[in-house]
């Protein structure tokens, strides 16, 4: 093929496969008029779920609260010296201030409120407006059990205390339920964008898993998955962990879970017969995804995946529906955990959940339904005795052990896709994968 067809081909691939992806000068005015939404609209609704009429985020350049960096506009890449952020509410006039005690507007939502020239001491300003303001409780972001709710380090705790006057130090208060709600709630926009998100995720882990990427008994795990991060970048998007990719065979023991995620063997041939399981994610408009999925390597005679493994996926897709079953608004973690093992094993399975939520993290804010390790239920909260809130996203993470009499040994089946639980109940972003993807894909071929 001529260099420059072959480009031009090239480009047209990529022109296809980018279609839905915006440039980044879009993707910023996205990312901001989602957040003012929030800041407008979102932020007034949790404040007085939480009772908290005064929010002070404090956070320093490179060391940010993963608060602030939520709340960030699009072109701030990181905070700027010390960044104060103030959110005051009125319920009774129905307003919200959102003030920076910064040298500059945070974006278009948040204005400075400090004049260096006139107040040299920025926490003498901060001051200032809170007693002007008069709160009945002032959240700071300090927290024992929500990890992205203890942002504020004690530098800053320290130098807040020692300068707050003596008759406000009584109301401080941890802002942990304002911050995990803000981190989890999901806007309609928001959902709007996520479906995208996960059919994008979708789209690369079925071509990662198809003839175009792996040549059975050639390909390697190992270069899969850096197949799959260079089509993320290539998209120009971001990933917010590495993909991986591992394979379950007829001449193997089942070994530990902690084998899919770390420690498995690098570089290890994909071959005819293999099942072969991926978990990966992008980044996209500040939003994540998180994705298990399985994939069938055929032999030459086969036309189809074996039943034993096609029967073993509606096994777990049980498992999927005894847990979404029990994600009922209110009830904790560790509820919706011992109700859904409990219903799953009753019913003749060997399951395990470890469901977290997903969002503007990974592993975002909210309810934790159990982990890979602690399947009796979480000890320490770590969200675990949090309550289970609508209109947030969780990655339904879980797998079943099955046994397979013709390879003489059990295997897992590991499934992962993204959930909406809304005031109406569950439903998947995007679906789920209740199909083996095969490799390669089937064609029909003509001739006598």
């Amino acid at each position: 093929m001529h260099k420059s067809i072959k480009l031009i081909f090239l480009f047209i691939i990529c022109q296809v496969s980018a279609q839905q992806i915006l440039p980044e000068n879009e993707r910023a005015q996205v990312v901001d008029e989602i957040l003012e939404d929030r800041f407008n609209n979102l932020l007034p609704q949790l404040m007085d779920t939480t009772d908290i009429d005064m929010w002070i985020v404090i956070s320093r350049e490179y060391n940010e609260d993963p608060v602030i960096k939520t709340m960030l506009p699009a072109t701030w890449l990181n905070a700027r010296r010390r960044t104060i952020l103030v959110f005051y509410r009125d319920k009774a006039k129905n307003t919200i201030e959102k003030l920076a005690v910064a040298r500059y507007n945070v974006g278009k939502s948040i204005k400075s409120a400090w004049d260096k020239e006139k107040e040299p001491d920025q926490w003498k300003r901060l001051m200032q407006l809170i007693t002007e303001r008069n709160p009945k409780k002032i959240g700071l972001n300090f927290s024992k059990d929500h990890n992205i709710a203890d942002g504020l380090d004690k530098t800053d705790y320290d130098e807040f205390i020692a300068n707050l006057p003596k008759n406000y130090q009584s109301k401080v208060v941890s802002a942990e339920q304002l911050a995990v709600r803000w981190i989890e709630t999901r806007t309609e926009r928001e959902m709007a964008i996520y479906n995208q998100l996960v059919d994008i995720t979708h789209d690369i882990i079925a071509e990662a898993f198809s003839e175009k990427v792996i040549t059975p008994g050639v390909t390697t795990t190992t270069e899969v998955e850096w197949w799959m991060r260079q089509k993320v970048t290539d998209l120009g998007l971001e990933t917010w962990f590495h993909p991986t990719v591992d394979v379950q065979r007829s001449k193997e023991e089942l070994v530990s879970h902690l084998y899919s995620f770390s420690g498995r063997p690098d570089n290890e041939v994909i071959v005819p017969g293999d099942l072969v399981h991926c978990d990966f994610g992008i980044t996209y408009l500040r939003l994540n995804t998180d994705c298990q999925e399985l994939a069938y390597v055929l032999k030459p005679e086969e036309k189809s995946a074996p039943d034993f493994l096609i029967n073993g996926l509606k096994d777990g897709n049980r498992v999927q529906d005894f847990l979404i079953a029990n994600m009922i608004k209110g009830r904790t973690g560790n509820e919706i955990l011992a109700k859904s093992l409990s219903d799953a094993k009753t019913a003749g399975l060997r399951p395990a959940i470890y469901t977290h939520p997903l969002g503007l993290y990974g592993h975002s804010a909210g309810t934790t339904i159990g982990m890979w390790d602690s399947q009796g239920g979480v000890m320490k909260d770590d969200g675990a005795n949090y309550p289970l809130n609508p209109n947030t996203v969780y990655a339904i993470e879980l797998n079943t052990t099955i046994t397979i009499p013709e390879w003489n040994r059990d295997i897992r089946i590991m499934l992962e896709e993204a959930g909406f639980f809304g005031e109406d109940g569950f439903r998947y972003v995007n679906g789920r994968q209740t199909a083996l993807l095969l490799i390669p894909r089937l064609k029909e071929h003509q001739g006598n």
